[in-house]
């Protein structure tokens, strides 16, 4: 196989010397990570490729990735820094100077911090981009230098994250690789084939093997219908059957109790907590059959090693944390820790030796900042929540709130404010864009270097900067940077190239990077952590949890709710703080029929919004070939609930509740239960008639100020 050196392809297979290959990493926001060829001509990139050398990426990229040479040159890429000249929305912009655009920014904050202070400045940011350097935390140094208010970012996993972190700590878990070696698969609330397609490969060489695998998702996903088991609990009652399967894993004697005894706190109390959890309880919250449950919960207990791939949509709902704490909790219960391919996988990134003190650098923040998080940016720009120092600019990059945050229609009329000076950087006019007063072009993948942060497997991933940045489109840090120097400041991490970011935001020196540094990333791509392999991967066979007590923690005494470092600046001031329940449980959603019954008989359906195959949040959502594979805006319905409201396939139907509405096409389809309704997220609200956060609610889950998505009742209608 022909491989990478200095840069270009040793072997018979470039016969242009014009033509040279570099190490990609793909930088948007999916555990797969991939690492990818970039072949570049005349400094401009040609082609994108897997790396067939990778062993989860093997050569192959998903449907959103496959051309992502055609997205760094889209004939709407944004080129230059552009001010607004009309209206906000109007997308009416026009071309000025960096040095405008920069002097501009910092006057106008600079106006701001004497009238009001820096906290009156809010920075918004998410995994848009994932790397070390330009993504999540890329901007957090600078804001934090200039005394902005800290922003939680908690889009997607941070409630999941308090949950696993609570119960087993900061564990990678087992290794997605080592699902090869398992004889029973869970997929939990997870579209693996659709959101996690490299994972999904190694699931399926198990299944062909004879390997079970069951899919726990409340709608016939396309994984789902790839299943020997698709099991389907009403929205957001998981924990419910959970808690039924501990129930019978105690009660009929399935525990591993020498497990139990040594490695684990609070079974006696779990198992008092279980004892009426049962499945007859169960169903009559789950709609999943009493004898289902326990069959379920019986193969899982009887078929060593069980491997549970939890999906962090089951935290969408308001006891989705709980859930997702009671599923964690499993493993432990039938030991099935003992083996290689036995356990949990969260997210592996809790053992990738990335230094976040040092990209964040919380240590700058002024005592006494306030936290906002960005799934409530429409209440407070609106100023239904009252903040000591209201906001008066916001800067965003690597995200997209007018579409992915929810009660967008709150948003829009905060962006919408005279007084609010709005700064994006990205890589369209996108529909937060369009409100911006300032919108800057941002660099995408082979324009820019970066090491790639990975939350689904096992490797460091480094990504070259091989192509030139069309216009003049620079990478976000180098944004961070320039104001910075603006700005006077002096701290080192404002003067680091990204090469020299890199060298100080990895812990080069721990153990899981021996015989790694960067000069190896650069020649190889990646490099697989020190971890363990997949064959002999067994951390907590003994225990040895990275838990306070070194055990799985059922019980956990003075529990207190908290969002994970990364995902608030690393800031730990004014956590959340409530006091959680020392146990897992069932935690019925705010929004159902069974919870919310006048609710319910205005608003009788459920709602779902997962992931589109075809695009990545609202990335490529703009593209045209991208929207005709994954389809115009379109929402699943049963034929029952479609019959009753006169409701043909394909037809334009509008769903809505008293936070918004929007269109969609229908589909009638048996993939939906009756009471429940599917709109996948995305899609761009300038090309559509509204999207399917405008119906979602702002309310924080149960842990983590974790995201509610699917925690909403609407109607439709005929549009």
């Amino acid at each position: 196989m022909n491989k990478l050196v200095d840069g270009a392809v040793v072997g018979n297979a470039v016969q242009d010397e014009s033509v040279k290959t570099f190490h990609g990493g793909c930088p948007h926001d999916c555990p797969d990570t991939c690492s990818m060829v970039y072949t570049v001509k005349d400094n401009k990139l040609i082609s994108v490729k897997g790396n067939p050398d990778h062993p989860m990426t093997r050569g192959g990229l998903c449907v959103k990735l496959k051309d992502y040479e055609k997205r760094h040159y889209h004939p709407d890429r944004l080129l230059y820094p552009m001010k607004r000249t009309g209206p906000k929305g109007s997308k009416q912009f026009e071309r000025i100077t960096w040095d405008e655009a920069l002097d501009t920014i910092v006057s106008k904050w600079q106006t701001i911090i004497k009238e009001n202070g820096p906290r009156a400045i809010m920075p918004a940011s998410y995994l848009g981009n994932q790397g070390l350097v330009h993504g999540l935390n890329g901007g957090d140094a600078f804001f934090n230098r200039l005394g902005a208010t800290v922003t939680e970012r908690t889009f997607c996993g941070e409630g999941s994250c308090t949950a696993w972190l609570l119960t087993v700590g900061p564990t990678a878990g087992v290794d997605p690789e080592s699902f090869i070696h398992s004889k029973y698969i869970v997929i939990w609330a997870c579209n693996s084939v659709s959101t996690n397609l490299h994972h999904w490969h190694i699931i399926h060489e198990a299944q062909k093997k004879g390997v079970k695998v069951v899919v726990v998702d409340s709608y016939a996903s396309k994984t789902a219908k790839e299943a020997d088991w698709h099991i389907a609990p009403k929205p957001g009652t998981d924990g419910a059957l959970v808690m039924a399967m501990m129930n019978v894993i105690i009660e009929e004697g399935l525990v591993d109790q020498d497990y139990v005894d040594n490695y684990t706190v609070g079974y006696k109390e779990l198992a008092e907590r279980a004892k009426t959890r049962t499945p007859e309880w169960a169903e009559k919250i789950t709609g999943i059959a009493a004898e289902d449950i326990r069959k379920f919960a019986r193969e899982y207990a009887t078929t060593p090693p069980a491997a549970i791939r939890l999906g962090v949509a089951l935290e969408r709902s308001y006891g989705g944390s709980q859930a997702i704490r009671a599923v964690t909790c499993l493993p432990a219960l039938i030991g099935a820790w003992r083996h290689v391919g036995g356990g949990a996988l969260q997210f592996p990134v809790w053992e990738h030796p990335y230094k976040f003190d040092v990209i964040s650098r919380p240590d700058l923040i002024p005592e006494g900042t306030p936290v906002v998080n960005i799934l409530q940016l429409g209440r407070v720009l609106t100023e239904e929540i009252k903040l000591d120092v209201p906001i008066k600019s916001l800067m965003v990059w690597n995200t997209n709130p007018v579409t992915q945050s929810p009660e967008t229609d709150k948003i829009i009329a905060g962006l919408k404010r005279e007084d609010l000076f709005t700064i994006v950087a990205d890589h369209f006019i996108t529909d937060t864009a369009a409100y911006a007063d300032l919108v800057l072009p941002a660099t995408m993948g082979a324009e820019m270097e970066d090491m790639i942060l990975s939350w689904g497997h096992l490797y460091l991933t480094y990504n070259a900067k091989c192509a030139d940045a069309p216009g003049e489109a620079i990478p976000n840090n180098e944004i961070f940077r320039r104001l910075a120097k603006r700005f006077g400041f002096e701290e080192d991490n404002f003067k680091w190239s990204d090469s020299e970011c890199l060298e100080n935001y990895v812990a080069w020196d721990s153990p899981a990077c021996e015989g790694i540094d960067l000069a190896y990333m650069r020649e190889h791509g990646f490099a697989r952590l020190n971890v363990g392999t997949k064959d002999n991967r067994v951390p907590h066979k003994e225990g040895k949890f990275p838990t306070p007590t070194g055990k799985c923690m059922f019980l956990v005494e003075g529990a207190k709710n908290f969002v994970a470092g990364p995902f608030r600046q690393m800031y730990e001031g004014f956590q959340p703080g409530e006091d959680l329940d020392a146990l897992p449980d069932y935690v019925a959603s705010r929004e159902s029929a069974e919870s919310n019954p006048e609710l319910a008989a205005k608003y009788p359906l459920s709602i779902i919004s997962p992931k589109s195959h075809g695009f990545l949040n609202s990335c490529y959502a703009n593209v045209t070939e991208k929207i005709k594979g994954q389809g115009e805006q379109f929402v699943m319905i049963n034929a029952a609930d479609a019959d009753m409201r006169g409701i043909a396939d394909g037809a334009k139907v509008r769903v809505f509740n008293d936070r918004g509405a929007f269109e969609g096409d229908a589909r009638i389809t048996k993939d939906v239960n009756p009471g429940i309704v599917v709109a996948t997220l995305g899609y761009w609200r300038q090309l559509n008639e509204g999207t399917v956060n405008c119906i979602s609610s702002a309310e924080f889950g149960d842990m983590g100020h974790s995201t509610t998505f699917s925690d909403n009742l609407v109607q439709v209608e005929l549009g």
